[in-house]
């Protein structure tokens, strides 16, 4: 099924209820009755075109039109990527957290036991927070210092000394895969932890993590396969006009 505009959005999140979190990141909230996507958009000012890249990207795998969303501007990737970022800190990872303490009382775990899978998400999420702080702090400030560059057809000396210091290829090799730890925790669970009585706590948990995972590898696509590009040939454009 591809999304298109025309259809109503209460039927694409009837038929894939996963698309929710996607929703709240253009400040789109349920109670929208039956408008379809472009009545949406219009109402919300949101970019049609993007939305729908979007949507389609997160509800099939199969479709990552890349050309296609390397010809959005970067401000709207990164408006896009940072409300990502706000589900994972402040919504996905809270929500893990509390089922792993649900664990503690729960089912049969060991004080120690507990005690290791906690410290190990713990040490996940600070990982996963020192990578979106570098982010927000470091890597997407420049890349709209870059755009708003090439958009005015102008360079500032500041920014040709911060890109001869700094360059997105930097980020490439810098660009941790805080996805792999999610692997090993997953792995922990359903290798090792000692049967329970009450399953469901595990299988709760696990779903959690599943679910954070698959949003932080659609996440990394975006970054690695549309923004780094993109980047690299703001980067490459404006070098030439300083020559």
């Amino acid at each position: 099924m591809l999304i298109q505009k025309e259809i109503k959005l209460a039927d694409v999140i009837h038929h894939d209820y996963n698309l929710i979190p996607v929703l709240n990141r253009f400040d789109i909230r349920l109670g929208f009755g039956d408008k379809t996507i472009e009545e949406i958009c219009i109402e919300k000012n949101i970019n049609i075109e993007f939305f729908l890249t979007i949507l389609n990207a997160f509800h099939d795998r199969q479709f990552f039109p890349k050309k296609h969303l390397q010809s959005f501007p970067a401000k709207l990737l990164i408006q896009y990527l940072n409300k990502s970022h706000l589900y994972y800190l402040e919504e996905k990872v809270p929500e893990i957290e509390f089922s792993i303490e649900q664990l503690k009382n729960n089912t049969d775990l060991s004080p120690e036991t507990f005690t290791l899978l906690k410290n190990f998400f713990e040490e996940y999420r600070n990982e996963l927070t020192n990578h979106i702080n570098n982010e927000e702090e470091r890597v997407y400030p420049y890349v709209q210092k870059l755009e708003d560059a090439i958009n005015s057809g102008k360079i500032s000396d500041t920014l040709i000394q911060e890109m001869e210091e700094y360059s997105i290829t930097d980020y490439e090799e810098d660009h941790d895969d805080v996805e792999s730890k999610l692997y090993d925790l997953k792995n922990i669970i359903i290798k090792y932890l000692p049967s329970s009585e009450n399953d469901n706590q595990y299988f709760n948990l696990l779903k959690e993590l599943f679910m954070l995972e698959s949003d932080l590898n659609e996440h990394s696509r975006i970054e690695d396969l549309i923004l780094v590009p993109k980047v690299e040939a703001m980067e490459f454009t404006l070098k030439s006009m300083k020559s």
